[in-house]
């Protein structure tokens, strides 16, 4: 059974101040001592939560991802979070998955976050990400995309089985979601990230900032990993940290197998 060593960098962020950022969230990754594989950073992790993208976008050459590429590759690790992205006359609230030897998965956020206004400066994304590392699925979303369950509902698909033989088996095994979440709506955060787990009986991380922003807004983090039966296996409030947590295989097929609920699920598809 294969294990999966994730790091979780819960951080304050310089506000609109992408040189900072990322000199700050260099450090912090040179600094992990442990063994790791991924590295999850928070939403706009470079921005901060930004609704001048005019000012701050940057194309898929620009310096953040350059910067996340040559991090991934120096460090022999997978680099995640999400950044202002301009591509085709349109701005992107755009989750980058970065592998060491510089190939890289995108997803644009699905759920802009209208309460901020964010509808009416970032297009929307139409398709989800599911990357797969030694074996795991992960799916990869972003802060606001954690109150639409339909949108990260766990299908059953069809994957070969050692001997050759095809048999349904969940479509992912770790939902991560990387977030600029109010401290004031701290409760649905939390409560959301367990449900997210129980539902679709998977492990669940959820990567948050801490501090006060540009506008204000204060973040109190709260990054969490939960199990797939909904339990707490860290959580970090208030302050900035660097986690790493190693997930078991073997433990999430042991629940998959035990508590088969995955399987009676209705199907449903969704539509553009």
């Amino acid at each position: 059974m294969s294990s999966l060593s994730i790091t979780l960098i819960q951080s304050i962020l310089h506000w609109q101040d992408k040189p900072a950022n990322l000199a700050m969230f260099e450090h912090k990754i040179n600094a992990i001592k442990e063994k790791t594989e991924i590295v999850v950073l928070p939403e706009m992790f470079s921005t901060g939560f930004s609704m001048q993208p005019d000012l701050l976008a940057e194309a898929m050459d620009g310096a953040t991802v350059d910067w996340m590429k040559r991090m991934a590759a120096q460090k022999k690790i997978i680099i995640t979070g999400s950044a202002i992205i301009a591509e085709q006359g349109n701005y992107f609230n755009r989750l980058l998955w970065i592998l060491p030897n510089g190939q890289l998965g995108i997803y644009d956020k699905r759920h802009r976050f209208a309460f901020a206004g964010e509808d009416d400066h970032y297009t929307a994304g139409s398709k989800r990400l599911i990357a797969s590392v030694k074996g795991w699925k992960i799916n990869l979303q972003v802060c606001y995309d954690l109150r639409f369950p339909v949108w990260a509902r766990q299908s059953a698909s069809a994957q070969p089985s050692p001997p050759g033989e095809g048999k349904e088996t969940p479509e992912y095994d770790v939902l991560i979601y990387v977030a600029n979440w109010p401290e004031r709506r701290s409760h649905a955060w939390k409560t959301l990230l367990q449900a997210r787990a129980i539902e679709n009986q998977c492990y669940v991380i959820g990567v948050n900032r801490v501090g006060d922003d540009g506008n204000n807004i204060h973040y109190s983090g709260d990054s969490m990993v939960v199990d797939p039966l909904g339990e707490i296996l860290y959580s970090k409030t208030q302050e900035e940290d660097v986690f790493t947590l190693t997930l078991q295989k073997e433990r999430l097929d042991e629940v998959r197998n035990k508590f088969p609920f995955w399987k009676d699920a209705d199907s449903f598809s969704i539509l553009p």
